[in-house]
């Protein structure tokens, strides 16, 4: 597996690849003349290191795709996410969790991006979870001293080297179904589909399950260009003997990793991904 300096997002998420970025980009074998595809971006961690030329980008969760859109137009930067913290922050240091509620009830009605990046850095264990109204309810992880300056000039030059991965580029960040974007590959692009794991994420934004995970498996099937679906292969309890059916003929590259973002414990343990290469 080759070696280079991994762009860290500015989003923390479960089930983000930041480790498997060196595996993923090793196992993309194309010429980047058409558009990068992702129907399930997630956190960006992986086009905002291979940083295609042309992208099209979607989420079922509307605040990623707001929050990066605002990278875009650059109301999101360096500079007001420093000015932002340093003040949310300060406040958190006296009123502790009073004030995480209150802006965790502030962002469920306004859905401001400096809002969300605050929540996503102080809510517990990194976890973005809503509840079936769309509201984030992750409770506070009870550190009230985290915003330090060191912190926050880490996560202001996250924001700036994810701009900088965008500039001069073509991507278009959108929320709409999966299958409406899939639907708009053609030859000579790259679909990356990095869907949530059935039963794993249900909480993340909308309900993920094995029907979806069998209709998406079809689609990558049948579509005019190459692929790569990750999906996990197996843990410490199961193998995901189904994948490995679907995908027989197919060849299947394996990663192990462990994931330190997940609601309990037995969600934060070592895991097996595969990609399927078509």
């Amino acid at each position: 597996m080759s070696t280079f300096p991994v762009q860290v997002p500015p989003l923390k998420i479960q089930g983000i690849k930041t480790k498997a970025v060196p595996f993923i980009r090793d196992s993309v074998k194309w010429n980047g003349s058409g558009c990068w595809i992702e129907p399930f971006v997630g956190s960006a961690v992986v086009p905002l290191n291979l940083k295609p030329e042309r992208a099209l980008l979607s989420d079922a969760n509307p605040h990623f795709i707001r929050f990066y859109q605002a990278i875009q137009k650059r109301t999101l930067t360096g500079s007001t996410v420093r000015a932002f913290l340093e003040r949310e922050g300060t406040q958190l240091l006296h009123n502790g969790q009073e004030h995480y509620y209150r802006i965790r009830e502030r962002f469920n009605e306004t859905h401001d991006s400096h809002d969300f990046l605050f929540l996503n850095r102080s809510c517990f264990n990194g976890l973005v979870s809503f509840n079936k109204k769309g509201r984030f309810n992750t409770p506070f992880c009870r550190k009230q001293e985290l915003f330090r300056q060191a912190y926050i000039t880490k996560i202001c030059n996250q924001v700036e080297r994810a701009f900088d991965c965008m500039m001069g580029k073509s991507w278009d960040f959108v929320c709409v179904d999966w299958t409406d974007v899939i639907s708009k590959a053609q030859a000579g692009d790259f679909v990356y589909c990095d869907p949530p794991y059935a039963g794993r994420y249900t909480d993340y934004f909308n309900s993920w399950d094995e029907e979806d995970a069998k209709q998406l498996e079809d689609r990558l099937k049948n579509l005019p260009c190459q692929f790569l679906y990750s999906m996990w292969s197996e843990n410490k309890y199961r193998k995901n003997e189904r994948l490995h059916e679907a995908f027989s003929n197919y060849e299947v590259r394996t990663f192990s990793h462990f994931y330190h973002l997940g609601s309990t414990e037995k969600l934060r343990n070592s895991m097996t991904e595969a990609l399927v290469l078509g």
